[in-house]
């Protein structure tokens, strides 16, 4: 009679685990609804842009495994999803070269530099959008109409600019929620944001596809909802507040959860699984923190 040896360990027992690259599957799949209603409203420019920061993310990667003697990493899908969270967050005719290196800076510095995958202190596709918007302030404020006829039939001229000249729009623009209301005091409704009815980046103008996406990743509990959920509570008191104090200088709760990249940047950004807490103490006050720096900036 053979032997058998019992491995006794402490708790947690996990009876299931989970790999990297099924997590990163999920969240892209949880993110492409988004990504084809963007593709929807701004046409071939929105769909460019998204496959420029995908392939520059991966490429980044990888050459720089290859460099330092390192297998490579892309097939874990990481890369894939910053560069793609990276072009939601873009306007859908920002140039392609400045798409390309705003994913360059999202893998080198936002992810590799700190060592790779499990390392990265901050989100790597917010890296790279910040040094987009301090690097080229210009051109990732310039919008595009959705739902343009010819959207499906002919790209921006400005999207194929050259490295370093400056671009040629040569599509109609359109004010973004924000910038209507803070520049015309214009107020958006709600429900127009929400479908997804207005300018914006390439990912963020459909706030519902974007709350399904959140819905399925908790659902997976591949999400921990504590997160997105105090960010918008915080914004929404925070707003509230101001709104009552007066409705004219200041706008509605509702529109400013629903405006801008907010609900994007809370489910899908604020819940990175690396740099964010882990307790769920620890959540509610990170998210919070989070609100309440959005409410100010704002």
């Amino acid at each position: 009679m053979s032997k058998v040896t019992l491995n006794i360990s402490t708790s947690p027992h996990l009876v299931k685990g989970l790999s990297t690259d099924t997590i990163m599957k999920n969240v892209l799949y949880a993110l492409l609804p988004a990504a084809a209603f963007g593709v929807f409203s701004f046409g071939w420019n929105a769909l460019l842009v998204m496959i420029t920061t995908t392939l520059g993310a991966m490429l980044t990667e990888h050459y720089l495994n290859k460099w330092y003697g390192k297998l490579t990493t892309i097939y874990d899908y990481s890369a894939a999803l910053s560069g793609l969270l990276l072009g939601m967050t873009l306007p859908p005719v920002f140039p392609l070269w400045m798409a390309f290196l705003g994913s360059v800076i999202t893998i080198a510095l936002g992810k590799f530099i700190f060592g790779g995958l499990g390392y990265n202190v901050f989100n790597p596709a917010l890296v790279g959008r910040a040094f987009l918007q301090a690097a080229f302030p210009v051109a990732i404020t310039t919008w595009l109409q959705p739902f343009l006829p010819e959207r499906f039939y002919s790209v921006s001229s400005s999207i194929y600019a050259w490295p370093f000249m400056r671009p040629t729009v040569d599509a109609v623009s359109g004010a973004t929620p924000l910038s209507a209301f803070k520049f015309d005091k214009v107020s958006t409704e709600a429900y127009d944001m929400a479908m997804g009815i207005c300018s914006g980046s390439v990912g963020e103008t459909s706030t519902v596809f974007i709350i399904l996406g959140g819905l399925y990743l908790a659902w997976r509990k591949m999400l921990n909802w504590r997160i997105p959920v105090s960010i918008i509570m915080t914004v929404f008191v925070f707003s509230a507040v101001f709104y009552m104090l007066d409705g004219v200088a200041y706008p509605s709760p509702f529109f400013t959860i629903f405006s801008g990249g907010l609900m994007l940047g809370a489910i899908f950004m604020a819940t990175d699984m690396v740099s964010s807490p882990i307790t769920s103490e620890g959540v509610w006050v990170y998210g919070s923190i989070i609100g309440l720096l959005r409410g100010v900036i704002r």
